[in-house]
């Protein structure tokens, strides 16, 4: 049976665009119940200014509080060296820099150019002593430009991979982009990128997450991102829906003949807190 990994990123991409503030001591019991299910990898908080995402406030206290689960390993997103130094010294087993193949949503997300962030996260990598995973946003449809250029998003994957990424997640933030789109850009930036190091990041607004996994597939991809019961959004892209939903792609993977490793009655006293804290219970 073929092997996909699913990366689990609620407590960080889920919760960032929640409108309530939730407890600390709430994102530690979810990141804790994620611990269990059998994940390689959960992204669990971001080191990004609490002006800028205020729900990622007291990243640093949930990462000195959680349990870590044998095996598992948590990532944090840093977007300059300050935020590089906050998750290394809480802890971080790797992190992620996120750059985007729009001009316009760059500048709306981080204030700064493609160019200029590209830049500044090379000087993150350079000096990480953890593994570094990137991002990319924008890899079908920007929410201020329209349709992305396959080719737009092939430059910023090699440019991520020259400062050592050693994975790149290509992200549909506005969850608007068709299997056509995903396969004209997946057959591009495979041509410039193995597709073993690269991951999927669908969001689910316009319901087609799941095919565009399985465009993915089709392209070799064998690792994808996904949200606890759904959770997620983006604070700079305005009407997307969260990433697609954990047990929906594990279930999806697991009829295609793909083993995916997780527990799904772990996974369901996950969901039980990640929508609790939804409804801000």
């Amino acid at each position: 049976m073929n092997a996909v990994e699913i990366v689990e990123v609620g407590p960080r991409d889920g919760l960032q665009n929640e409108p309530q503030t939730i407890p600390v001591e709430e994102k530690i019991a979810l990141v804790d119940a994620l611990g269990a299910v059998g994940f390689k990898r959960i992204e669990a908080a971001s080191f990004v200014s609490p002006k800028w995402v205020p729900q990622m406030a007291g990243s640093a206290e949930v990462m000195a509080g959680i349990t870590r689960a044998p095996g598992v390993r948590y990532m944090a997103l840093t977007p300059n060296l300050r935020g590089l130094a906050d998750a290394e010294a809480a802890g971080a087993d790797e992190v992620a820099i996120f750059a985007s193949a729009s001009e316009t949503f760059s500048h709306k997300n981080i204030n700064a150019s493609i160019h200029d962030s590209l830049a500044r996260y090379a000087e993150v990598a350079a000096v990480a002593r953890v593994p570094v995973r990137g991002y990319i946003s924008c890899v079908t449809d920007c929410p201020y430009e329209g349709a992305v250029a396959p080719g737009a998003v092939a430059r910023v994957a090699e440019a991520l991979f020259a400062m050592r990424c050693y994975e790149v997640s290509l992200g549909d933030t506005l969850g608007r982009g068709t299997p056509e789109a995903v396969d004209a850009m997946l057959s591009l930036v495979c041509g410039v990128a193995a597709p073993e190091t690269l991951a999927g990041h669908f969001h689910d607004t316009s319901g087609r997450a799941l095919e565009n996994v399985g465009v993915a597939l089709s392209h070799e991809l064998r690792v994808f991102d996904a949200s606890v019961a759904g959770l997620g959004g983006c604070p700079y892209a305005p009407g997307a829906a969260g990433n697609v939903n954990t047990r929906a792609l594990a279930q999806y993977l697991a009829a295609a003949g793909y083993d995916h490793g997780l527990d799904l009655d772990r996974l369901a006293e996950a969901e039980t807190l990640a929508r609790a804290m939804r409804e801000g219970a």
